[in-house]
């Protein structure tokens, strides 16, 4: 499972001018989204198309990896993205932005946050913050967990031990995987054992391990220990073509334990993905209708009684 934030991205094998079969700048009248294979996005994208279809907006979902992603929004080819995480993704979001190539429509998740994380009984125990690792080194075996080489968080960790801050300079980084990381983790948390590891929000493993995220005065993940934000980028050429889809985003917005509700449900649990965003618009309909308050369909109408017409009893 890739997650939001890998920098150096995996571009699933596709270039840039894979997009559409030949690259031809996408047309004003459909709504090209880019996404990667992250669960969290992949869902969010199919709630947000779900929407937008009974407003009279055709769109059109590319999976493709992170860097064809930016690519092709710089080349007109897509037009949104859900998940332009900040400060991680902030060595290929920024030149864009700087260009006029693109514009952020908004936060699309409350919470979003990356740090390192410890079992609760850990924590409890004492272990609550960067600053009482170093202290019991031992019973951790001088090791961090990572979720591999290349990731936003292996650099800050990398840094960190090379300028011995809060005296990791003598730990060590175990970079495997996501799926490595999180089977450590659960195995340790099986034997109530101590680790720990890079943790985010939103996740599945908020969910379903009993975790909480360390205190770090200095930032190193961040300012506010960590905290992160997930933005809806669009093109800026479509976005000035369709202001009323420039609204529907500014509002289209979830909780961090929402979109690790999506993750579990969809990526854990492997349920089918239309079905998972249609539970999720059926049972938030409030909240959705406060999403869709000034909103319009195409032809000017209110959006929520065309949305709500849609739904299920």
């Amino acid at each position: 499972m890739l997650n939001p934030m890998t920098k150096t991205a995996l571009t699933i094998a596709l270039g840039a001018a894979s997009l559409h079969g030949v690259s031809a700048h996408a047309d004003n009248d459909t709504l090209d989204f880019g996404v990667p294979a992250w669960p969290g996005i992949t869902v969010k994208t199919a709630i947000a198309e779900q929407l937008l279809a009974p407003l009279g907006y055709e769109t059109r979902s590319e999976n493709i990896g992170l860097q064809v992603i930016y690519q092709g929004l710089e080349s007109g080819d897509i037009d949104t993205f859900l998940g332009a995480w900040l400060p991680a993704q902030r060595e290929m979001f920024h030149p864009l932005q700087e260009a006029g190539s693109i514009r952020a429509a908004g936060n699309n998740v409350d919470g979003a946050q990356m740090t390192l994380a410890v079992p609760e009984y850990t924590f409890d125990a004492g272990v609550q913050s960067f600053a009482d690792l170093d202290a019991n080194r031992e019973q951790f075996e001088g090791e961090i967990h990572g979720f591999g080489a290349g990731s936003a968080a292996s650099e800050i960790l990398h840094n960190a031990m090379d300028n011995d801050v809060w005296g990791l300079g003598d730990w060590q980084l175990v970079d495997t995987s996501e799926v490595g990381m999180l089977t450590a983790a659960r195995d340790a948390i099986s034997r109530e054992e101590p680790i720990v590891w890079v943790g985010w929000t939103p996740h599945w493993m908020n969910l379903e391990l009993p975790m909480r995220y360390l205190e770090d005065p200095k930032d190193l993940f961040g300012e506010n220990n960590g905290e992160s934000e997930v933005l809806t980028v669009m093109r800026s050429e479509y976005a000035d073509a369709h202001p009323n889809v420039v609204t529907f985003f500014e509002g289209f917005s979830f909780t961090a334990e929402e979109q690790s509700w999506m993750i579990q449900q969809f990526g854990q649990e492997e349920q089918d993905l239309n079905t998972v965003a249609t539970q999720w618009i059926n049972d938030n309909r409030d909240k959705v209708k406060s999403m869709l308050e000034n909103v319009t369909t195409r032809d000017g109408e209110p959006a929520w009684p065309a949305v709500e017409a849609t739904l299920s009893e």
